[in-house]
């Protein structure tokens, strides 16, 4: 192909340094390579890469490069695709209940709860792998017995199910946030944290890593949970059931506070939580297309290699791990693992998510 191509040293090596970075340098959240074809002629290449969760590179080129070059380049970059990605609600997600409690302001997407109803949303799709982002803005002042809830699910009875949910409290308490993993409908795996920030005076991240060998909870890209892939123990892992992605605002005073015992103000209402920068980049799968087929689609072969099955996510890095340990110390206040009172045998898989 290069004997055909006329070409200067410099492009060659920004070209170069694209692919390095592409193939090197994935974890969480790295956006795919972007390749637009301008013209028959020429064409403008723009990677945005991401390493997170500390630090971030942004590189954009734009060259004129011979477009014989395109299907080589595309072919360096192709381990890095991811299918679906968008900031933008109405193209990933539609209302599910409650539309006359939705507020739409410019890019800030608002769910109402108030003594009539809350309100939900999910996504038009089902996804395999990858990673779903939202920024939420939580219930502002006094918000015990409400849940803000977002989370990834499949369907049926043995479903698989992975969970954020935001427990209100009164004015001048931390919210609590409560994760859950659900695999073959069997959850009672919970986990409480409280934050280190104000989750109500600011948007934060909250994101779902998923791929065949870890799911992982993130808070600003800094992992609050780890479940691992056990299987070779005999443990049941959730990598063959696509899922939705939802989110909703309701109320659960009868449990979310205090164990119930503090109830819902309803003078203080509406409750109100702000959404913005909807990120999903993962493997679309097709209602109509068999489980087993779409697991198959969504896993890297010889053919394709998708950024969530590389090495480097296979585990959580040293910083990650250590980020995860400093989350576990000072921050979480309940773990179904150390609950002997509720599982006196402890859950197989506790003792390896033990930090």
């Amino acid at each position: 192909m290069r004997s055909n191509m006329t070409w200067h040293k410099g492009e060659e090596k920004l070209v170069r340094v694209l692919v390095e970075e592409a193939n090197g340098r994935i974890e969480f959240g790295y956006k795919k390579a972007i390749v637009l074809l301008y013209s028959i002629e020429h064409f403008s290449v723009e990677a945005s890469l991401c390493s997170l969760p500390l630090n971030s590179i942004t590189l954009a080129v734009t060259m004129a490069i011979p477009v014989t070059l395109l299907f080589g380049f595309f072919m360096g970059l192709v381990l890095v695709v991811g299918l679906v990605s968008s900031a933008k609600f109405e193209e990933l997600f539609q209302p599910s209940w409650a539309l006359d409690h939705f507020i739409h302001e410019g890019e800030l997407l608002k769910l109402k709860l108030d003594n009539h109803s809350g309100a939900g949303f999910s996504s038009k799709s089902k996804y395999m792998f990858g990673k779903v982002s939202i920024q939420i803005k939580l219930v502002e002042g006094d918000s015990a017995g409400t849940v803000t809830a977002f989370y990834m699910s499949s369907d049926g009875s043995n479903h698989n199910e992975f969970d954020f949910e935001f427990l209100g409290n009164t004015t001048g308490e931390p919210y609590t946030v409560q994760t859950n993993v659900y695999v073959n409908g069997v959850g009672n795996r919970e986990q409480r944290l409280n934050l280190w920030f104000d989750p109500t005076k600011e948007f934060h991240s909250y994101s779902i890593f998923w791929n065949q060998r870890q799911v992982v909870f993130l808070v600003d890209e800094t992992p609050i949970r780890l479940h691992t892939n056990m299987e070779n123990k005999g443990i049941p892992f959730p990598k063959d059931q696509a899922m939705g992605v939802y989110s909703s605002i309701w109320n659960a005073d009868d449990w979310a506070t205090q164990g119930g015992r503090i109830k819902t103000d309803w003078t203080h209402a509406p409750f109100i939580a702000t959404y913005k920068g909807f990120e999903i980049d993962g493997c679309e799968c097709p209602v109509s297309v068999a489980a087993a087929d779409n697991a198959n689609k969504c896993i890297s072969n010889t053919e394709r290699r998708y950024w969530w099955d590389e090495p480097t996510l296979s585990e959580l890095n040293v910083h990650q791990s250590h980020q995860l340990r400093w989350v576990r110390a000072n921050h979480m206040v309940y773990d179904y693992c150390t609950d002997t009172a509720r599982f006196p045998v402890l859950p197989p898989e506790c003792m390896h998510h033990r930090q």
